[in-house]
């Protein structure tokens, strides 16, 4: 069993998370660093990161490059952009470094946000507490003549992995049909998925597209203008995985058209989102400021997952959530 080890740490932590992360690696020495204001901020050069075999949190990509002890990076996200270029996987694999994230710390409470907006949509209720801010009419007959049962929808979620899979588990009592997309295809699936070949037309069909994709070289505009206007016109648009994967004038076009009824957006580009840019003013677009992984123990699951991982480090087992 390893012990004795160095573990440099920035994760944002509340004050109770934090002591819990110091009393779990007790057998180790710990480096906290001055931690990033948020739990996806990148953190600042530290020259202590290069005495460490391990690393947790949101390092800033060029200390791991110079980095000649590190053996395991944990990210304290699911995302892992910055760190998603050749040189950085290059050092890593020349080292015979492990990154890992924290994907599975955020796949339940993603799909639930998803699953209030599919909700909230089916039923009106965004409709009917703009009628309470503003006129307080009492518009029963249009809002009940609009709602709709979630029963036989079709919902199409791109970027299948562990939140899709965690959605589509919620979505079961509710006899929905889900269909997931992804580029390369994985055995297993209790849904159908469909790749590159099928994207379109499964577009065409569906009642709700929810895009979870990453950001990376590929992914980035996949949702441009000519994309939004492939799916089925009246479908509702979601987006919970990072904002550069959608082209917003065009996204803000197909809304004002009518061509897409609704969006419901938890990731922008840029974040935060400018007051005066244009979807805080688009209809029927409504945001949510990257709270969709985020609940009141969020911090503590963090340092569950890590020291998780940790546990299976000293003892020379799979690490949980590996990336590269």
């Amino acid at each position: 069993m390893a012990t004795g080890l160095t573990i440099w740490a920035n994760p944002f932590l509340i004050a109770c998370s934090e002591e819990l992360l110091i009393r779990s690696t007790g057998a180790h020495k710990l480096i906290l660093a001055q931690k990033a204001e948020h739990v996806l901020d990148v953190g600042t050069l530290d020259p202590r990161l290069l005495q460490a075999e391990i690393v947790f949190g949101q390092p800033d990509p060029r200390a791991i490059i110079q980095s000649k002890k590190l053996r395991w990076l944990q990210l304290s996200s699911a995302g892992y952009a910055r760190y998603d270029n050749q040189e950085f996987r290059s050092v890593l694999k020349e080292r015979a470094a492990t990154m890992t994230n924290s994907s599975s710390v955020y796949d339940e409470p993603c799909a639930e946000h998803l699953m209030a907006w599919l909700l909230a949509d089916s039923r009106q209720l965004y409709p009917a507490y703009d009628n309470q801010r503003g006129l307080r009419g009492w518009p029963q007959n249009e809002l009940r003549l609009n709602t709709r049962l979630l029963m036989h929808q079709t919902v199409f979620i791109i970027g299948y992995g562990a939140i899709g899979r965690r959605l589509a588990e919620l979505l079961v009592p509710y006899s929905v049909q889900v269909i997931g997309y992804r580029r390369t295809m994985q055995r297993g699936s209790n849904i159908r998925v469909v790749g590159p070949a099928e994207l379109a037309s499964t577009l065409a069909t569906a009642d709700h597209v929810i895009n979870i994709l990453p950001d990376n070289s590929q992914t980035r505009h996949f949702f441009n203008s000519e994309r939004l206007r492939q799916i089925k016109a009246g479908a509702r648009y979601y987006s919970i995985g990072r904002g550069t994967t959608t082209e917003q004038e065009a996204l803000a076009e197909n809304l004002r058209s009518g061509h897409l009824l609704a969006a419901y957006l938890d990731v922008t580009d840029p974040e935060p989102l400018p007051p005066d840019n244009l979807l805080w003013s688009t209809p029927n677009c409504y945001i949510t400021p990257h709270t969709g992984g985020g609940h009141v123990n969020e911090t503590d699951r963090l340092v569950g997952h890590f020291v998780e991982n940790l546990r299976r480090y000293e003892e020379g087992k799979e690490l949980i959530d590996r990336v590269f």
